[in-house]
């Protein structure tokens, strides 16, 4: 028998152990954590570049038990797609999964992923919403890795130019703001005002789902009952369908997912855009580096909601080498990689002390904001059957952005598809 080492480099104390050497049982449901040796980490491609140098940093140190990267695609949906696919055979080619955090209750209800032993993640140290997205009945099927909350960013320079010394914090000051930039600042004239994420992928699911909560709408209740048909939800769509048909958001962002978005705002295309935290970091190395901020999201008759975003550590029922996947997933989720995730990627770390720490709101200035943007973040339904939940919304969302539906029409329609796919 052995046990794994000391991290030093990272403070942690990964106490699993090994009765053998060998990979492990690989079988649904086990709790046992054996097996020692190579493993894999699924996620989708990042942008920032910074999850293969900390994978490499873990190499370095385990040698023997090295972690391979396997890219996935940038959307959501693909990602989910394909690790689903890999469930269903049984597959043992993933082992640790990055799983968005509204799948925790799908891939546990299915017995995809492994339930975790609580006692050796540090949760009192994390935001409570953010602990939360890795439950399931009580139990923890996931780490939480990282958080996101949707923010606001807006050019600055163009602002300060047109007089307005404050981001908006409701719809129609935002479109007021864009109106007299445009009037006062030549180089404004040809931009866009306002986008976000439309494609028909997960994104639009965000985009739709904060629209509606921020105009005092839900999309389900905390037990997952639709209740999407109102007057409210109705104004959350209509704002996006009318800024899509007066221009406030150009038709091109019905192709935007979000680095689409993050490209266009980098280039001068559009004044203010909504996306993650992710994208701080890279704008800050582009040509409106200086030149933007940001804040919260607007809403109807004041700051918006934002939808819970973030990304959890998951466990493949069918891996081998768990005790290494559990190591490895106490390391990729320590406070240690969440600083070095922040610093260099921008993203949004599940620990609270790290938004209070006077040097790292100094250098990174959002922070603040982007707590507060996690904390009054509603979650996206948190039901099963979620992949069904996702389409029909994206489907009746997107036909009415493009004006083949009306609103209310759309509502009705999705009310009646949501209760047939959480009644299963």
């Amino acid at each position: 028998m052995r046990c794994s080492a000391l991290l030093a480099a990272a403070g942690l104390l990964l106490s699993a152990c090994d009765s053998s050497g060998d990979g492990g049982s690989g079988q649904a449901g086990s709790t046992s954590f054996q097996g020692r040796g190579p493993i894999t980490y699924a996620a989708g491609k990042d942008a920032t570049g910074v999850t293969p140098k900390v994978i490499a940093r873990w190499n370095e140190l385990h040698p023997k038990e090295k972690v391979t990267y396997i890219q996935l695609p940038t959307d959501a949906d693909s990602q989910r797609q394909q690790m689903i696919q890999n469930a269903e055979t049984k597959s043992n080619a993933y082992t640790v999964l990055s799983l968005d955090v509204v799948w925790t209750s799908e891939f546990a209800a299915h017995q995809w992923i492994d339930r975790l032993p609580e006692n050796q993640f540090p949760l009192q140290k994390m935001l409570k919403p953010v602990v939360q997205t890795a439950r399931y009945r009580g139990g923890l099927y996931a780490a939480p890795a990282s958080s996101d909350g949707g923010l606001l960013y807006y050019r600055t320079d163009l602002m300060d130019k047109a007089g307005i010394t404050a981001p908006p914090t409701t719809w129609s000051e935002m479109t007021n703001d864009c109106a007299q930039v445009k009037k006062k600042v030549p180089a404004a004239k040809g931009m866009s005002c306002y986008a976000g994420q439309l494609q028909k992928y997960e994104g639009l699911t965000v985009n739709f789902a904060e629209a509606v909560n921020s105009a005092g709408g839900i999309v389900t209740d905390a037990n997952g009952k639709p209740d999407v048909d109102t007057p409210a939800a109705r104004k959350g769509l209509d704002f996006l369908a009318g800024a899509v048909k007066n221009g406030t958001i150009p038709k091109e962002a019905l192709t935007y997912q979000e680095e689409d978005g993050r490209q266009a705002f980098q280039a001068g295309k559009v004044m203010f855009l909504r996306n993650w935290p992710y994208m701080y970091s890279l704008a800050q190395k582009s040509p409106v580096a200086g030149k933007f901020a940001v804040s919260p999201l607007p809403g109807l008759d004041g700051p918006g909601s934002s939808s819970l975003g973030g990304h959890n550590l998951a466990l493949s029922s069918f891996a081998k080498n768990k005790a290494t996947a559990l190591d490895f997933m106490k390391f990729f989720s320590s406070e240690d990689s969440a600083t070095t995730f922040l610093k260099d990627a921008s993203l949004a770390p599940a620990y609270a002390d790290l938004y209070n720490t006077p040097s790292l709101v100094g250098k990174y200035p959002y922070l603040p904001v982007l707590k507060q943007s996690i904390l009054h973040a509603v979650p996206r339904p948190r039901v099963v059957a979620y992949g069904d939940v996702t389409s029909a919304i994206q489907q009746e969302a997107y036909a009415v952005l493009t004006g083949t539906k009306s609103s209310a029409q759309a509502l009705k329609d999705l009310q009646s598809d949501l209760q047939k796919a959480t009644a299963q």
